[in-house]
């Protein structure tokens, strides 16, 4: 079974070894960014080699979809484990676990009433140079494309160049802002929920903290990882088993203890730190249309953040 990975090496091998081990199902996998390697899938087209694509959010998998490999239906009792929100359209893929696009803060640096209300105050004079960002981020391209959702392209484009203009810092990914601003080298960044409890997991004495915008912000927005088997695979009932395993409670509890992300399957138990899923708002924007990765690629590049 040859499978893309869009997450980290260092938390998908455990379970990779586990679905090995008890499945008997040799595994190949190839390790990269989500949007990198949907673009891989989509230049392959009908000889794409891989079997199942795992990405760090639903952009990349809506891409996929779209491109000629495109993906194959998943059996109802599968997609059925977790609820419609976390679907791709007809089933073709399934959301594995869910995170929320955040503002990591250092407590020492920034006082709680100089938190900004929305994602769209960053821009202001007084945020000069103090917010990061990890524009080649999966998660942050996804975020941007929700913007443009929701806010139109327009307003998206403005809101990136009023980020250049303001001296915004960027960064590899969101571990290297949760670090940075843990140390005190920047104020502020656009990260996902989990890097920051991850990082204080391992030293509680850290200054950094998260804040969240309201419901309706794009600041907010939820966000999926997801599983979906390609269409042009030879290899269907072995990646369906795969699929499966992701969404039984071993893996799902694995990826929630791990990681600090919301399982996505009944009966899985999300950290104790972390709020109930349900009461998390996050925008009104259907990821499932979050496939336009070339045009938020170019935007971001656009504005000057690459």
């Amino acid at each position: 079974l040859t499978i893309y990975s869009g997450r980290d090496e260092a938390l998908v091998a455990p379970v990779l070894q586990d679905f090995v081990e008890e499945t008997g199902i040799d595994v190949d996998i190839r390790y990269g960014d989500s949007g990198e390697l949907a673009l891989l899938i989509n230049e392959e087209g009908a000889r794409a080699r891989a079997d199942v694509f795992l990405s760090q959010s639903p952009g990349p998998t809506a891409a996929v979809a779209a491109g000629e490999a495109g993906l194959s239906l998943l059996p109802s009792d599968l997609v059925e484990r977790v609820d419609e929100r976390w679907r791709g359209p007809e089933g073709r893929w399934v959301g594995v676990t869910a995170r929320q696009r955040v503002l990591v803060y250092n407590t020492e640096m920034v006082a709680r009433d100089e938190l900004p209300d929305s994602v769209f105050d960053l821009v202001e004079p007084e945020y000069e140079g103090e917010v990061a960002l990890a524009p080649t981020n999966a998660s942050f391209q996804d975020f941007v494309t929700a913007m443009r959702e929701i806010e139109g392209d327009d307003a998206t484009r403005a809101w990136l160049e009023g980020m250049v203009a303001n001296g915004s810092p960027t960064y590899a990914d969101n571990s290297s802002i949760v670090a940075a601003v843990g140390r005190g080298e920047v104020p502020m960044g656009l990260v996902n929920h989990y890097y920051n409890y991850r990082a204080l997991e391992e030293d509680p004495s850290l200054p950094s903290r998260n804040h969240v915008f309201p419901e309706d912000d794009p600041g907010s927005l939820l966000i999926d990882s997801t599983v979906a088997v390609l269409a042009v695979s030879e290899h269907q009932e072995e990646a369906e088993r795969f699929v499966e395993f992701l969404l039984e409670e071993h893996a799902q509890e694995f990826f929630s203890r791990e990681t600090f992300e919301y399982p996505l399957v009944e009966g899985a138990e999300p950290p104790e730190a972390l709020p109930p899923l349900d009461d998390l708002g996050g925008p009104d924007v259907d990821l499932t249309a979050l496939d336009d990765l070339e045009e938020t690629a170019r935007m971001i590049e656009d504005s000057g953040l690459l």
